[in-house]
């Protein structure tokens, strides 16, 4: 209901690979998912990665096709604990102008 309301989509970057455990550092076999069907059939007007390995398989697997490039935000993982939530509040912030409806929690 969250996404909903406030226009947010969420989609994978891929659609299948081998991983061992959650190790982002063991991803092989990545086979990205088509979100330029999605980009032609809805009104999306932005593109955002969570984490760096996200950022960096959407730039190499998927942004040819896209032809748009992603905003990479810092990862919610708790292996990104080192970060503040002061920071990561500050640096998720620019997602603000693109929602249809700003929570007002943030």
């Amino acid at each position: 209901n969250f996404c909903l309301s406030h226009g947010i989509a969420l989609w994978d970057v891929l659609k299948s690979c081998t991983i061992e455990g959650a190790s982002d550092a063991t991803i092989r076999d990545a086979v990205p998912n088509d979100i330029a069907l999605i980009l032609e059939k809805a009104n999306i007007q932005a593109i955002f990665t969570t984490g760096q390995t996200a950022g960096k398989l959407y730039h190499r697997l998927c942004e040819r096709s896209t032809g748009r490039p992603a905003i990479v935000l810092p990862s919610p993982s708790a292996a990104n604990a080192a970060m503040r939530l002061d920071t990561l509040l500050e640096r998720y912030r620019i997602i603000l102008p693109y929602l249809d409806e700003p929570p007002t929690c943030i």
